[in-house]
């Protein structure tokens, strides 16, 4: 059982989840041609993915599809079950007193590569996740620790700067997930000898711990090198272990003998990529995949009506967004943001191109997060709204722009209507679509007009919805947008600080009206999840909220 002195009841509230990424995960990465090696038949489960992971190093990428391998391949310090409820992770209790949190770590814990779990792996794991050469997107969500001390092998206590309420489900996220130091020192130790650098291994911890002009030198010379040897060999403690992977065709994962969390049915799990929407309903149909990830939501009925298929629905915790670049013309203008916003036909996308799996958005988190906002009212579509709008903004007749999407037909159908609607205000709209990875990457530069994405509050707290995307210091991260105000800032920070709920909902309801009438990015929908489950090849598949399929459980029919 965890066992903490403040107890953790206000963050009971927030464990509705949903699905990615921290980023779109409903978008289409482009498979490659070849054979399929894996088979769904026997103990050998077959998944098929809209999109291929970007990367198996929990520290690259914050997106659904590689999530969905992360969180077979590692355990975290702290987990969350199917419901979001806390429960024993790689810790087996841990104790918060103000701003000091102590773990007691799991003894008799193996690597993938035989190694044992130790503190050491903990730390080595959160120094690496903070490292500048790493350059983690999701760094922000351990910037807050400032002091790790390992007591023994399996005790630690953190130090942060201040008592952060959201830590622990910071920590029971897929890119907390633990990896070996060993491997972690093999792959600083392949970046220094591939850039050439006469730095030792222990020379460059050192000069980390120090910073300073000569670490940043060695950081930026090694930093194209570092994560080569974690991305091809993930050393984790999970129920799964690389065995195979095809770029654009599929991953194999197989059993870990060693894992320590109990005994589990399958022998190999492969991730097949399978980008088109009929192509990955036949398969279910025939038995060539047990799971989908993605039933495209015309052909639900056709799933649930099947007599060996059928889907898992689950609410989820994301926010369909269009972006906008709030430090360039003519978006800087708030008038123009406001247009766009209300010629937005929201109900149109949901009940067109959604077939009423989503909910109409108030604000920017959903309502399954805790402090959601329910007081507010839907974005409402009203066209004469948006011409006065237009009217009184720096460019009353109109402009061109280009809004970009990942490849999903889905995404391609909304940005379309997108399109259509905006016409009605002598904005012409250019669609540019791209590869799903290539689009993450084209949005990470902030050099956009506008584009349209995903957000999924994965951890359930409204720290992690509304933080990383708007604050000033996420400029340039998950703040894609330029966006900043101190005011909002103060909010955010205040909303991390206090652990009373009644202030936490107070703080953040402001900070969620402060962004409504700002709107640096229009929320369009909250989006519901169903993956599709052949009944005759598997049983006992769960879905999460955050939109990671659960299988720690599944059996396999006789």
């Amino acid at each position: 059982m965890f066992m903490q002195k403040k107890i953790w009841l206000f963050m009971l509230f927030a464990m509705l989840l949903i699905v990615a990424a921290c980023t779109d995960d409903s978008d289409v990465d482009e498979a490659a041609e070849g054979e399929s090696s894996g088979d769904a038949s026997g103990n050998d489960l077959v998944i098929g993915m809209i999109n291929e992971a970007v990367s198996l190093d929990p520290h690259v990428s914050n997106d659904i599809p590689s999530a969905q391998l992360r969180t077979q391949i590692f355990d975290t310090l702290v987990e969350q079950d199917v419901d979001m409820e806390f429960g024993e992770g790689l810790a087996t209790s841990f104790e918060q007193d103000e701003d000091q949190w102590t773990l007691q770590l799991k003894e008799g814990v193996t690597f993938h590569n035989g190694s044992d779990f130790t503190a050491e792996d903990v730390e080595a794991t959160l120094d690496r996740v903070m490292d500048p050469s790493v350059g983690s997107s999701v760094a922000f969500m351990f910037e807050m620790i400032n002091d790790i001390e390992i007591v023994s092998d399996h005790e630690i206590v953190f130090t942060t700067d201040y008592p952060f309420t959201p830590l622990p489900s910071h920590l029971a996220h897929n890119t907390a997930g633990i990896l070996s130091k060993e491997i972690i020192d093999e792959d600083y130790q392949n970046a220094l000898d591939e850039a050439g650098s006469d730095v030792t291994l222990e020379e460059y911890y050192e000069l980390r711990e120090a910073g300073g002009e000569e670490f940043e030198a060695v950081s930026e010379e090694i930093g194209s090198h570092v994560g080569a040897v974690i991305s091809e060999n993930p050393d984790g403690t999970g129920h799964l272990k690389l065995q195979e992977r095809v770029p654009g065709n599929e991953i194999v994962l197989e059993k870990f003998e060693e894992f320590h969390g109990g005994e589990r049915e399958f022998d190999t799990v492969t991730y097949r990529v399978i980008p088109e929407n009929s192509a990955r309903l036949a398969e279910l149909e025939t038995g060539g995949i047990g799971i989908t990830d993605n039933v495209d939501t015309e052909a639900m009925d056709r799933v649930r009506e099947h007599e060996e298929t059928d889907i898992i629905d689950q609410d989820g915790l994301s926010m369909t967004y269009v972006a906008f670049n709030y430090e360039k013309e003519p978006f800087n203008d708030e008038n123009v943001r406001k247009a766009i916003s209300h010629a937005i036909d929201r109900e149109q996308i949901i009940s067109g191109v959604l077939n009423d799996r989503g909910l109409h958005a108030k604000n920017h988190i959903s309502p399954s997060v805790f402090a959601h906002n329910e007081d507010m009212e839907e974005v409402p579509y009203d066209l004469d709204m948006a011409k006065e709008y237009m009217a009184d903004s720096s460019v009353p007749d109109g402009f061109d722009t280009v809004i970009w999407t990942s490849d999903s037909e889905q995404n391609r159908d909304i940005a379309l209507i997108i399109q259509e609607s905006l016409a009605e205000l002598n904005i012409n709209v250019e669609i540019e679509q791209y590869e799903h990875g290539a689009f993450l990457e084209m949005a990470n530069q902030g050099d956009h007009d506008m584009f349209m994405l995903q957000w999924i509050t994965v951890t359930g707290d409204p720290n992690y919805g509304l933080y990383p995307m708007f604050h000033t210091d996420s400029v340039g991260s998950g703040n894609r947008w330029n966006y900043s105000n101190p005011e909002l800032d103060s909010y955010l920070e205040e909303g991390q600080r206090t652990s009373e709920d009644e202030e936490r909902i107070e703080a953040y309801a402001t900070a969620q009206e402060i962004l409504m009438e700002d709107l640096p990015i229009t929320p369009l929908y909250y989006g519901e999840l169903g993956i599709g489950v052949n009944n005759t090849l598997v049983e006992g598949v769960e879905l999460d909220p955050v939109g990671i399929v659960r299988i720690e459980n599944v059996t396999f029919p006789e």
